[in-house]
């Protein structure tokens, strides 16, 4: 592992303990550690991350899985330039939203997103439109999941009127869910799939790796 690699996933599974992510999934942060520890032999795996990380693409994000965390509890521990994220979907209705069948989630706990990128160059596209070029592209959508650990990692992901869709995620009607700014804070909100918005892009990864 490259010392830019390594101390890149030092700083996320650091991160997830500073937020209370152990606690929360009941277990104490030397055992929140060892259950993400084998995921530092598939970041060895991955290309040097480099200068890569102050680009428009993230070399790697550690995902915790929505079956140990749920969305909406892990929304509300992202922060940005001092300002907590919020959803405007119940935890009943968050809850519904899947991985949609193109999309296979690694085993355990965690997981890594590999070359995750927010999807800038579809803007104006809608969700529908911009999915069938992500996986036209050999590419997959991000989930919300995903996407939440994106910002949790990397704040300055999503900005002010440039916010991404999550379209790896859906619970059978036509809404997608979107990260973006509202009044200062990170929101987690939804907009229609058939909609486009000069705004929103649809964010993807190049592929996912479990332990």
């Amino acid at each position: 592992m490259t010392d830019a690699t390594a101390a890149e996933f030092d700083r996320q599974l650091e991160n997830l303990i500073q937020k209370g992510y152990a606690p929360l999934a009941g277990v104490t942060a030397g055992e929140f550690r060892r259950r993400l520890e084998p995921l530092r032999a598939a970041a060895a795996a991955l290309a040097d991350p480099g200068d890569g990380l102050e680009t428009e693409g993230t070399p790697f994000v550690i995902v915790v899985n929505g079956d140990l965390l749920s969305a909406d509890r892990t929304v509300e521990l992202v922060e940005r330039r001092g300002k907590a994220g919020f959803s405007v979907l119940d935890p009943d209705d968050l809850r519904r939203f899947r991985p949609i069948e193109t999309v296979e989630l690694p085993r355990g706990p965690a997981y890594l997103a590999v070359d995750v990128d927010t999807g800038a160059d579809t803007c104006n596209v809608t969700p529908d439109d911009a999915l069938e070029r992500i996986e036209a592209r050999g590419r997959s959508p991000l989930t919300i999941e995903e996407g939440l650990a994106l910002i949790t990692h990397r704040p300055e992901a999503v900005a002010r009127n440039a916010g991404f869709s999550l379209p790896g995620s859906r619970c059978g009607d036509r809404r997608v869910t979107a990260l973006w700014i509202s009044n200062g804070r990170p929101k987690l909100g939804w907009c229609w799939a058939g909609n486009p918005h000069t705004w929103l892009g649809s964010a993807s990864c190049a592929r996912r790796v479990g332990r």
